[in-house]
């Protein structure tokens, strides 16, 4: 027997495309240049009983986070996303948009699930991480990567939902569970590209232009999220926590009580899942020939080979070794070193320095790092940049102190610059630093021998610095 709140959802998506159906041929008829859908105040004031409804029976449950969570979500009516629901931050708030064509196709616990999904992604920060690794990644494979861990702690999704499952059979993989966003956009664009996908996804959309969406589409569904107000990290992540704190009067699910306190501690800390990504999805991308596929402005000779993307970039990472560096704030620094080595599959250079510089050295894994070299002298920047500017490099990531000269001898040329000051050092001495300065967190200076296994067997990946969603 079909219940009230199911007769009410068949009756109002009925009526939502009775709405776009009067839409489209007002258009046809009139010749209108811009689309407009007029949502009846009567449509409106019924849709969103129905989305009381989810959000009471979300209420209901023990672990009630999500229902205090959506009281505080900006609602909207959008016929135009890909997607049961989005979201995007809009005047100092988080808004929540249905698209009614889509969202009134699920079932109660569905429509649930699509929420707390949506919500998954706001307290995970994805809004601000994709935008940091546009570029670097297809759209096609950010949005999968985004939702294979917003949906890996939820039961009862639509069936087209994006799960590990479905990625690992559709891409012949075998990528693991509970991993980060960005472990899963590497793999994903990798895969792609070897099979020779289109470098924005699967479909060609170049000529899209729908005002309506009718479906789920797994590259559209984010498309909403470019209309968020242009806010900085810091102010994002402040207005999250916010919503989150006026959440937790309810219970908190256990998956996601981890999350909110890697969020509150990374505050003031180095956001590398952020600033990092976003340094490397401005370097400039190598191509490489390949055989396995076509050429793209040619695809019909044969004799053209294609291109893969490499993303080698070249990366100078130089350590601060002086008498004033500790042993725990370098064993802090090769930490995140080897998470760098983990993560991104370009050319490493470590560079060792005091006063000048004492060694140089590629790495390609985590066991290339070398011990460290016990000299202690006195700090100077300068002979780092001016090796620098002899090479071919994109990035130089300095870990130190702090304390050095007030003026660099020489300008950084044709390289990005990222300043790592170590956890008791206090500020960069340089008055010009040439790029972005960041902190890492303090550490407890202890009476023992420095010893690499320690490092490498510590457990320590800078990845629990981040949401784990």
């Amino acid at each position: 027997m079909q219940s009230y709140f199911d007769k009410q959802v068949k009756l109002l998506y009925e009526e939502a495309n009775e709405i776009v159906h009067r839409a489209l041929a007002f258009q046809a008829n009139r010749g209108a240049e811009k689309f407009e859908i007029h949502v009846p105040k009567a449509f409106e004031e019924a849709f969103f009983r129905v989305v009381d409804q989810v959000n009471l029976s979300l209420m209901e449950e023990k672990d009630n986070f999500y229902g205090y969570f959506l009281f505080q979500m900006v609602r909207e009516i959008r016929f135009d996303i890909a997607s049961p629901s989005s979201v995007r931050f809009k005047g100092a708030k988080y808004s929540i948009s249905f698209n009614p064509l889509i969202f009134l196709t699920l079932g109660i616990k569905q429509m649930e699930s699509t929420i707390k999904h949506e919500i998954h992604h706001v307290v995970s920060l994805h809004l601000i991480r994709a935008k940091a690794l546009k570029g670097r990644y297809s759209t096609l494979v950010r949005n999968m990567a985004m939702d294979i861990v917003a949906n890996q702690y939820l039961n009862d999704l639509p069936p087209y939902a994006i799960t590990l499952e479905h990625v690992n059979v559709k891409y012949a993989l075998k990528l693991e569970p509970y991993e980060t966003f960005e472990y899963y956009a590497n793999k994903l664009q990798t895969e792609c590209d070897l099979q020779g996908k289109d470098a924005e996804g699967e479909e060609d959309d170049s000529d899209h232009n729908t005002p309506v969406e009718t479906e789920y589409s797994a590259e559209r569904t984010h498309d909403i999220w470019e209309y968020s107000d242009e806010v900085d990290e810091k102010t994002i992540k402040e207005f999250t926590e916010r919503f989150i704190d006026h959440a937790q009067r309810g219970g908190v699910p256990s998956h996601l009580a981890g999350i909110i306190a890697a969020l509150k501690k990374s505050k003031g800390e180095l956001p590398w899942h952020l600033y990092l990504n976003r340094l490397m999805g401005t370097l400039e991308s190598n191509k490489r020939k390949t055989i396995t596929r076509r050429n793209r402005r040619q695809p019909e000779r044969l004799e053209l080979r294609g291109e893969l993307r490499s993303h080698k970039a070249e990366i100078a990472v130089a350590l601060d070794i002086s008498g004033s560096i500790s042993d725990e704030e370098f064993k802090q620094a090769i930490k995140e070193v080897l998470n760098i080595v983990k993560n991104y599959k370009h050319d490493i250079k470590i560079i060792e320095c005091d006063n000048q510089i004492r060694r140089v050295y590629k790495v390609k894994t985590i066991k290339d790092i070398k011990d460290r070299m016990h000299i202690k002298g006195g700090t100077q920047f300068t002979p780092v940049f001016e090796y620098a500017n002899k090479q071919k490099i994109n990035l130089l990531v300095y870990f130190t102190d702090g304390k050095g000269e007030d003026k660099l001898r020489v300008t950084p040329r044709g390289y990005k610059v990222l300043w790592i000051i170590s956890g008791r050092g206090d500020k960069l001495s340089l008055k010009e630093p040439y790029g972005a300065v960041k902190k890492l967190s303090k550490v407890k200076v202890k009476d023992s021998s420095f010893d690499m296994m320690d490092v490498r067997n510590d457990g320590y990946s800078a990845q629990s610095q981040e949401p784990s969603l």
